[in-house]
């Protein structure tokens, strides 16, 4: 089970070889999408030059993947995580760190091309889909 991370999203729609690639080869794979990724979409296709057309590709993510919300147990996955992290002088994005927590709660692997900050967070399986 995988939770795409915003940038492997936005490879695929730029038509990245590898991300369709590896969307392919992982076709029978459940996969869900944050909620945390999605607000990322949303805000990424308002400022754009094409706000409507982007739009419109975020909301047929929506049809196509599961939005994940953020719930308690996720919520104390992450203060729990940020506190250790922070005690051991390791920062991580508070957005990246939900989506990590996520992952962790649910047992799915992070996919992103952001790697190196997630990992950071112990215990989680991260899969870089665009190389």
């Amino acid at each position: 089970m995988y939770l795409i991370d915003t940038d492997i999203l936005i490879y695929s729609l730029k038509g990245n070889e590898n991300v369709i690639k590896n969307f392919r080869s992982h076709a029978d794979s459940p996969k869900a999408i944050s909620v945390i990724s999605y607000g990322e979409m949303v805000f990424g296709a308002k400022k754009s030059q094409r706000v409507h057309e982007n739009l419109a590709k975020v909301y047929r993510l929506r049809e196509i993947f599961p939005i994940l919300e953020v719930t308690t147990a996720i919520m104390d996955s992450f203060g729990e995580l940020k506190a250790e992290l922070q005690q051991n002088g390791v920062t991580v994005d508070d957005f990246d760190l939900l989506i990590g927590s996520t992952a962790l709660s649910l047992g799915y692997t992070v996919v992103t091309n952001n790697a190196r900050h997630f990992s950071k967070i112990p215990g989680l399986k991260v899969e870089n889909w665009s190389i």
